[in-house]
């Protein structure tokens, strides 16, 4: 690492530590022991979940890549969205964002991608299992961030390898999001994927949460 290298790290971690400290957040995590995986961005119902999530990244000094919707990076500040480690998506074009993070962790040393699993930040009844098959896909693990309102606390849960039970699996994110409280509560539904859902008997699989009200 070179000295700009290192003088930029030490800044973004002073910036990360004034942020939760003026907000009185406090650092909870895991220490990560892969330099590879898929992060789990949850809850997510607020555009304050991003500066939370970097804030976050910068005190544990692990530099994440996220992936947000093409219009976050529009001009003028598309190119700041990118130095925070933005990466512009297509949903329209959602089918080949798997690949592409897939091929893109494969290749590299060192990447940390951010996928904010619910892909909205309205209520949604279903999470989105693109973070689920990119980690399978690549083979790296899941891990769960989280942003606990209520609680005022951040950082790296838990690590969780994907394996060939996506409901066994779903069942270990599900009892650990249940204590996690989002900044809008009423926008987050239970962690859950259409994939869940396929193979089991129409008697017995849930039906969809009605969205709340706008």
């Amino acid at each position: 690492m070179t000295t700009r290298e290192q003088a930029v790290l030490k800044a973004k971690n002073w910036i990360g530590k004034a942020w939760l400290k003026a907000f009185g957040w406090r650092l909870e995590t895991e220490t990560p022991t892969t330099p590879k995986f898929v992060v789990v961005a949850a809850p997510h119902t607020s555009g304050w979940d991003l500066p939370f999530m970097l804030a976050t990244s910068y005190v544990m000094n692990v530099p994440i890549s996220w992936m947000g919707k093409r219009e976050l990076f529009a001009p003028p500040w598309g190119w700041f969205m990118r130095a925070l480690g933005g990466i512009p998506i297509d949903r329209s074009r959602h089918h080949n964002v798997v690949d592409w993070a897939v091929s893109e962790i494969q290749r590299s040393d060192d990447l940390v991608l951010a996928v904010p699993a619910k892909g909205t930040r309205a209520r949604a009844d279903y999470w989105k299992s693109g973070f689920y098959h990119i980690a399978k896909g690549a083979q790296v693990p899941v891990a769960l961030a989280y942003l606990d309102y209520g609680k005022k606390r951040c950082g790296l849960g838990a690590f969780i390898m994907p394996t060939d039970d996506v409901r066994a699996d779903m069942d270990r994110i599900r009892r650990f999001y249940a204590g996690v409280t989002a900044k809008f509560p009423d926008l987050e539904g239970e962690p859950r994927l259409r994939e869940e859902e396929a193979a089991m008997p129409a008697a017995v699989a849930p039906q969809p949460a009605l969205a709340a009200a706008v």
